[in-house]
């Protein structure tokens, strides 16, 4: 049998995704000698297809009371950890190492080159520049501890001891990333307890076919609505994004927890095109742009004032003739048009799947970590960071927000 190979260093990070390169990268620079263990073939698989492969860096909330507050009720445990480390801190982290970054709707910051390949080679270079060694193909397979302290780490073809470990394994979000939940399952038998994962951020399924036939469709500012049993749960305003199956953009992906609690309630979306006009302003505002197309055909005259694949089917579902001539429509059926493009019904059918989902909600419970320094109560040398910690996030850059500010942290205190 072959024998494995022994690795001697300060810190150990099990999990190559953002929150353990940049647990490598501080611990490296307090001077300890660091390996990161990955078990796919590179760092940083997830990281590369966030944001469409834009990567949503970070949210532009630079005030860090505001920042928690987007965390809701469990916001209150990183106003700690943002105190050392947070949205500016990023910022000016990526930009001091070369990296421009933009900021745009809903303070999404981005980088310049609108590429994730940018912030993941920002990050490679600084893991390189500090001496960390990085083991890739390197699932870890045991954890071994003793008296409450972790002794050694073992793959398939090494053992690895270290003073102290990081545990950055993610949730169990796109699995196909290796998000896996391989760290829940360890740290169990470690004594910790976890929240169990469920989907997070995920697409809603419609049951309307014409709304499939809108796929690629985006609407930058609608107020979306959703209604349980016919009462009103929640309406927000956003970006939305039709897809072949049915809803998706950071509007729908906020509220699909909210979806996801009214399936079994007889939930109806509803989609208001234009949400800054009332009902009487935006019949004003389509009687001007229809003055000057008095003599064309319905079907024809709504081109710049919606998108034209969503004005075919709107004008399919609105019982006005498609051949008539604008200055043929009745006043009544006008109205009721208005009415229809403030209020488009939906009917959520279901979420995808846990491999769609942008990330997981669940993890490791909150009250089991000492969040100055991001060490496990349950174990004396071990740290955790990133998405594995039990936060409920919204789209916007907030969950790798959190991979910035708890590597951060876990990486300067796990040499001390």
């Amino acid at each position: 049998m072959e024998e494995k190979i022994s690795y001697n260093c300060d810190v150990a990070i099990i999990g190559g995704g953002p929150a353990g390169m940049m647990a490598a990268i501080f611990a490296a620079q307090s001077g300890a000698k660091v390996i990161l263990v990955e078990k796919n073939k590179t760092l940083g698989k997830k990281l590369l297809i966030t944001g469409g492969g834009r990567c949503n860096v970070t949210n532009a909330t630079f005030e860090n009371r505001a920042l928690a507050q987007k965390y809701g009720e469990k916001g209150k445990f990183l106003l700690s950890p943002f105190s050392k480390w947070n949205a500016q801190s990023t910022v000016d982290f990526f930009e001091s190492h070369g990296m421009s970054t933009k900021t745009e709707a809903e303070n999404r910051v981005f980088p310049e080159s609108n590429s994730a390949q940018s912030v993941f080679d920002t990050l490679e270079q600084e893991l390189k520049k500090n001496g960390v060694q990085v083991l890739t193909n390197a699932p870890v397979i045991k954890i071994v501890a003793q008296d409450n302290i972790i002794q050694k780490i073992e793959t398939v073809g090494t053992t690895i001891y270290a003073k102290a470990f990081i545990v950055t394994t993610g949730g169990t979000a796109r699995p196909e990333t290796g998000s896996s939940g391989d760290g829940f399952r360890w740290l169990t038998l470690l004594g910790h307890t976890i929240i169990t994962p469920d989907a997070a951020l995920v697409p809603v399924k419609t049951a309307e076919a014409w709304s499939h036939k809108m796929s690629g469709i985006a609407l930058p500012s609608v107020k979306l609505a959703l209604f349980e049993n016919g009462k009103k749960v929640v309406a927000r305003t956003g970006k939305i994004l039709f897809t072949h199956f049915g809803l998706s953009g950071p509007l729908v992906l906020n509220m699909s927890n909210l979806v996801n609690n009214t399936l079994q309630n007889n939930p109806t979306l509803t989609i208001d095109l234009f949400p800054a006009l009332d009902q009487k302003t935006l019949d004003e505002t389509l009687r001007a742009h229809l003055a000057s197309l008095q003599n064309k055909k319905w079907k024809n005259a709504l081109a710049g004032f919606i998108p034209p694949l969503l004005a075919h089917t709107i004008v399919e579902r609105s019982g006005i003739d498609p051949e008539i001539l604008v200055n043929k429509i009745p006043r009544e059926a006008r109205l009721t048009f208005i009415k229809l493009l403030k209020n488009i019904p939906l009917t959520p059918s279901g979420l995808l799947s846990l491999e769609k989902a942008i990330v997981s909600s669940g993890g490791v419970a909150l009250e089991e970590i000492d969040f100055k320094t991001m060490r496990s109560t349950k174990i004396k040398n071990l740290y955790l960071a990133g998405d594995i910690l039990d936060f409920d996030r919204p789209s916007g850059g907030f969950s790798l927000q959190i991979c910035w500010t708890t590597g951060f942290i876990a990486g300067q205190n796990a040499v001390r």
